[in-house]
């Protein structure tokens, strides 16, 4: 039987080449390779990191894919931004592509659930995602963290849904979205007034439209909303 500790996001085993997109994270968060800079060589990190260059290569392009770096033809690969190195301490070593993955794989599901609690919600369930709204709203004034109250706005409107399913998969990866949910909002205390409104405005944008059953806005402003929080996890603070 696998050792629970070792299991990432469903998975038993964590692959080489995530141990090798991290070890490159680090070195851009902790300004080894600076913003704007040339990476060097595949060659060189694969000699750096101990690894192989098919291995570097796939880390390479985990990297693009996350906008930490961008190619330039003829040039090789470039710095676009630097992540907080708090960013690194708060997950399971060799954990933080897994992390970026779920995002990805939370922005599909929970937009589809978006749209269906636009269709579906009942009194019960409007008034349930309120409350769970004015939980954010009063953290965010108050400058708690809010990661609980996070986890409530979505898990209302996964019971808005109708559909159990949507519950039971929250229910399953619970841990999972509490690390990036944690991870998130730890980072946006270290930002501005307004940047922490600007996420707050996200989810009255899911509100509005799910009250208003709009169910094409609704599934939008929640996929933007996840994919955002991706992104948000490797700026700069």
């Amino acid at each position: 039987m696998n050792n629970p500790e070792l299991v990432v996001a469903g998975r038993a085993e964590t692959r080489f080449s995530d141990i090798i997109y991290e070890k490159i994270v680090g070195m851009i968060a902790d300004g080894r390779f600076p913003v704007n800079d040339r990476l060097p060589s595949e060659t060189s990190l694969a000699t750096m990191l101990g690894a192989s260059r098919p291995v570097v290569r796939e880390a390479l392009e985990r990297l693009r894919a996350d906008q930490l770096i961008v190619s330039r033809k003829g040039s090789g690969s470039y710095v676009r931004q630097r992540p907080d190195s708090s960013v690194l301490k708060q997950v399971p070593v060799g954990s933080l592509a897994d992390v970026q993955r779920f995002f990805e794989f939370r922005s599909g599901l929970e937009a589809e659930a978006a749209a269906l609690a636009a269709r579906n919600w009942q009194p019960a369930d409007k008034l349930r995602i309120s409350a769970s709204f004015e939980a954010l709203e009063r953290c965010l004034l108050r400058g708690d963290l809010g990661a609980d109250e996070d986890q409530d706005f979505h898990d209302a409107v996964a019971l808005a849904t109708g559909n159990q399913f949507h519950t039971l998969v929250r229910e399953w990866f619970k841990p999972h979205i509490a690390i990036g949910m944690s991870v998130t909002r730890t980072l946006s205390l270290k930002r501005t007034p307004a940047h922490v409104r600007a996420v707050q405005d996200e989810h009255a944008a899911i509100v509005e439209a799910i009250f208003e059953r709009r169910e094409a806005d609704a599934h939008r402003a929640m996929k933007d909303h996840i994919l955002n929080a991706r992104a948000r996890m490797f700026q700069g603070v």
